[in-house]
Protein backbone atom coordinates (compact mmCIF):
# COMPACT_ATOMS: atom_id res chain seq x y z
CA UNK A 1 0.00 0.00 0.00
CA UNK A 2 1.54 4.07 -0.82
CA UNK A 3 1.81 6.09 1.75
CA UNK A 4 -1.13 7.97 0.36
CA UNK A 5 -3.20 5.05 0.24
CA UNK A 6 -2.32 4.27 3.84
CA UNK A 7 -3.06 8.12 4.84
CA UNK A 8 -6.19 8.19 3.12
CA UNK A 9 -8.25 6.12 5.89
CA UNK A 10 -10.19 7.18 9.15
CA UNK A 11 -7.76 9.37 11.68
CA UNK A 12 -7.68 6.89 13.87
CA UNK A 13 -6.63 4.47 11.89
CA UNK A 14 -3.92 6.50 10.75
CA UNK A 15 -2.96 7.92 14.00
CA UNK A 16 -2.21 4.28 15.13
CA UNK A 17 -0.31 3.70 11.57
CA UNK A 18 1.73 6.52 12.66
CA UNK A 19 3.32 5.21 15.40
CA UNK A 20 7.07 4.46 14.93
CA UNK A 21 6.95 6.21 11.74
CA UNK A 22 10.35 8.32 10.46
CA UNK A 23 9.96 12.20 9.98
CA UNK A 24 12.32 14.02 7.93
CA UNK A 25 12.50 17.56 7.81
CA UNK A 26 15.52 19.21 6.11
CA UNK A 27 17.23 20.48 3.12
CA UNK A 28 20.07 17.06 3.79
CA UNK A 29 23.02 19.58 3.31
CA UNK A 30 23.60 19.49 7.36
CA UNK A 31 20.92 20.62 8.29
CA UNK A 32 18.51 17.44 8.27
CA UNK A 33 16.77 15.78 11.26
CA UNK A 34 14.84 12.95 11.69
CA UNK A 35 12.28 11.46 14.48
CA UNK A 36 10.52 8.27 15.15
CA UNK A 37 6.71 9.42 16.34
CA UNK A 38 5.69 7.92 19.75
CA UNK A 39 3.05 9.63 20.51
CA UNK A 40 -0.42 11.07 18.00
CA UNK A 41 -4.03 12.41 18.52
CA UNK A 42 -6.77 12.18 16.10
CA UNK A 43 -8.65 14.52 14.91
CA UNK A 44 -11.76 14.68 12.51
CA UNK A 45 -14.69 16.11 11.22
CA UNK A 46 -17.31 19.33 10.78
CA UNK A 47 -20.74 17.66 11.56
CA UNK A 48 -21.15 16.76 7.70
CA UNK A 49 -18.13 14.84 7.09
CA UNK A 50 -17.48 11.35 8.24
CA UNK A 51 -16.01 11.79 11.27
CA UNK A 52 -17.45 15.02 12.94
CA UNK A 53 -15.47 16.12 15.99
CA UNK A 54 -16.48 19.15 18.31
CA UNK A 55 -12.63 19.33 18.80
CA UNK A 56 -11.30 19.35 15.58
CA UNK A 57 -10.29 22.67 13.72
CA UNK A 58 -12.19 21.64 11.23
CA UNK A 59 -15.33 21.40 13.15
CA UNK A 60 -16.65 24.71 11.76
CA UNK A 61 -15.89 23.73 8.05
CA UNK A 62 -13.19 24.77 5.43
CA UNK A 63 -11.95 27.92 7.33
CA UNK A 64 -8.88 29.94 5.68
CA UNK A 65 -6.84 27.72 8.69
CA UNK A 66 -8.60 24.55 8.24
CA UNK A 67 -9.37 23.89 4.88
CA UNK A 68 -5.90 21.64 4.33
CA UNK A 69 -7.70 18.95 6.93
CA UNK A 70 -9.89 18.61 3.89
CA UNK A 71 -7.15 16.93 1.85
CA UNK A 72 -5.65 15.52 0.05
CA UNK A 73 -4.22 13.14 2.22
CA UNK A 74 -0.81 12.84 3.20
CA UNK A 75 0.16 17.06 3.45
CA UNK A 76 1.13 18.43 6.27
CA UNK A 77 -0.86 21.32 8.52
CA UNK A 78 1.29 23.45 10.73
CA UNK A 79 -0.60 25.77 12.93
CA UNK A 80 0.73 28.23 15.61
CA UNK A 81 -0.68 27.26 19.20
CA UNK A 82 -1.43 30.12 21.58
CA UNK A 83 0.83 32.43 19.74
CA UNK A 84 3.50 30.48 21.55
CA UNK A 85 4.97 27.13 19.77
CA UNK A 86 3.55 25.53 16.14
CA UNK A 87 2.06 22.16 15.77
CA UNK A 88 2.43 19.53 12.97
CA UNK A 89 -0.59 17.07 11.97
CA UNK A 90 -0.51 15.00 8.50
CA UNK A 91 -3.93 14.84 6.81
CA UNK A 92 -5.47 11.90 6.49
CA UNK A 93 -8.79 10.44 4.71
CA UNK A 94 -10.41 10.64 1.47
CA UNK A 95 -10.24 14.08 -0.68
CA UNK A 96 -12.84 16.50 0.58
CA UNK A 97 -13.11 14.49 4.35
CA UNK A 98 -11.49 16.22 6.65
CA UNK A 99 -9.00 14.74 9.29
CA UNK A 100 -5.92 15.26 10.94
CA UNK A 101 -3.57 13.37 13.28
CA UNK A 102 -1.33 15.46 15.55
CA UNK A 103 2.30 14.72 16.45
CA UNK A 104 2.91 15.03 19.72
CA UNK A 105 5.85 13.55 19.95
CA UNK A 106 9.29 11.44 18.96
CA UNK A 107 12.30 10.15 19.67
CA UNK A 108 15.35 11.72 17.32
CA UNK A 109 16.95 9.48 15.52
CA UNK A 110 18.95 11.69 13.13
CA UNK A 111 20.84 15.25 13.35
CA UNK A 112 21.45 15.04 16.69
CA UNK A 113 23.63 18.23 16.40
CA UNK A 114 21.34 20.23 15.01
CA UNK A 115 18.65 19.50 17.77
CA UNK A 116 21.24 20.17 20.61
CA UNK A 117 21.63 23.91 19.19
CA UNK A 118 17.65 24.03 18.48
CA UNK A 119 16.89 22.89 22.15
CA UNK A 120 20.19 24.57 23.95
CA UNK A 121 19.77 23.51 27.60
CA UNK A 122 18.08 20.44 27.02
CA UNK A 123 20.75 17.49 28.02
CA UNK A 124 17.65 15.03 28.08
CA UNK A 125 17.73 13.48 24.69
CA UNK A 126 14.21 11.69 25.34
CA UNK A 127 12.74 15.89 26.16
CA UNK A 128 13.84 17.18 22.89
CA UNK A 129 10.61 16.27 20.86
CA UNK A 130 8.40 15.61 23.93
CA UNK A 131 5.32 17.91 23.29
CA UNK A 132 3.56 18.86 19.71
CA UNK A 133 5.89 22.38 20.14
CA UNK A 134 9.12 20.79 21.10
CA UNK A 135 8.73 18.32 18.23
CA UNK A 136 8.34 21.02 15.60
CA UNK A 137 10.95 23.01 17.30
CA UNK A 138 13.41 20.02 17.27
CA UNK A 139 12.58 19.09 13.04
CA UNK A 140 12.43 23.32 12.42
CA UNK A 141 9.25 23.13 11.16
CA UNK A 142 6.93 26.06 11.27
CA UNK A 143 4.39 27.84 9.05
CA UNK A 144 6.02 28.25 6.22
CA UNK A 145 6.08 24.27 6.09
CA UNK A 146 2.22 23.96 6.14
CA UNK A 147 1.17 22.24 2.70
CA UNK A 148 4.02 19.88 2.24
CA UNK A 149 3.50 16.80 0.49
CA UNK A 150 5.30 14.11 3.15
CA UNK A 151 4.89 11.46 0.42
CA UNK A 152 7.12 13.65 -2.23
CA UNK A 153 10.69 12.90 -2.12
CA UNK A 154 11.94 16.58 -3.07
CA UNK A 155 9.89 17.64 -0.17
CA UNK A 156 12.01 19.34 2.73
CA UNK A 157 9.24 17.41 4.97
CA UNK A 158 8.77 13.65 4.51
CA UNK A 159 7.55 10.90 6.49
CA UNK A 160 7.86 7.16 5.75
CA UNK A 161 6.11 4.28 7.20
CA UNK A 162 7.65 1.38 8.97
CA UNK A 163 6.01 -1.89 10.07
CA UNK A 164 2.71 -1.58 12.11
CA UNK A 165 3.17 -1.09 15.97
CA UNK A 166 1.77 -4.12 17.53
CA UNK A 167 -1.54 -3.72 18.99
CA UNK A 168 0.22 -4.39 22.73
CA UNK A 169 2.78 -2.06 22.24
CA UNK A 170 -0.44 1.17 21.74
CA UNK A 171 -1.79 2.53 24.76
CA UNK A 172 -4.73 4.92 25.06
CA UNK A 173 -6.70 7.57 26.11
CA UNK A 174 -7.75 11.00 26.43
CA UNK A 175 -6.63 13.83 23.78
CA UNK A 176 -4.71 16.88 25.75
CA UNK A 177 -5.30 20.35 26.56
CA UNK A 178 -8.98 20.33 24.65
CA UNK A 179 -12.17 20.86 26.17
CA UNK A 180 -14.59 19.32 23.54
CA UNK A 181 -15.16 15.79 23.28
CA UNK A 182 -12.40 14.70 26.08
CA UNK A 183 -13.39 11.73 26.77
CA UNK A 184 -12.62 10.06 23.36
CA UNK A 185 -9.46 7.92 23.41
CA UNK A 186 -8.18 9.08 20.64
CA UNK A 187 -4.34 10.09 21.90
CA UNK A 188 -2.40 7.19 21.01
CA UNK A 189 1.27 6.23 21.97
CA UNK A 190 4.21 3.61 22.16
CA UNK A 191 4.33 2.15 25.80
CA UNK A 192 8.08 1.78 25.61
CA UNK A 193 8.96 5.44 24.82
CA UNK A 194 10.36 7.94 27.06
CA UNK A 195 9.51 10.47 25.19
CA UNK A 196 6.20 10.32 25.48
CA UNK A 197 4.63 13.68 26.62
CA UNK A 198 2.40 14.17 29.67
CA UNK A 199 -1.22 14.49 30.21
CA UNK A 200 -2.62 17.64 30.59
CA UNK A 201 -6.69 17.55 30.95
CA UNK A 202 -8.39 20.44 29.20
CA UNK A 203 -9.91 23.61 30.71
CA UNK A 204 -13.76 21.92 30.83
CA UNK A 205 -11.99 18.50 32.73
CA UNK A 206 -10.10 20.62 35.40
CA UNK A 207 -13.24 22.37 36.34
CA UNK A 208 -14.99 18.86 36.30
CA UNK A 209 -12.45 17.66 38.59
CA UNK A 210 -12.34 20.72 40.98
CA UNK A 211 -15.86 20.08 41.22
CA UNK A 212 -15.65 16.46 42.07
CA UNK A 213 -13.31 16.91 44.89
CA UNK A 214 -15.24 19.59 46.87
CA UNK A 215 -18.56 17.56 46.60
CA UNK A 216 -16.59 14.89 47.81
Amino acid sequence: MTLCASLSLDPVSVARRLLGARLVAGDGDGGEVAARIVEVEAYGSDPAGLWPDPAAHAYPGPTPRAKIMFGPAGRLYVYRSMGLHFCANVVCGPDGAAGAVLLRAGEITAGRNVVAARRAGVLDEDRWAKGPGNLCKALGLALEDNGRDLADPESSVRIALGEPAPDEQIASGPRVGISKAVDRPWRFWLRESQAVSAYRPGARRKQFVRSEKIER
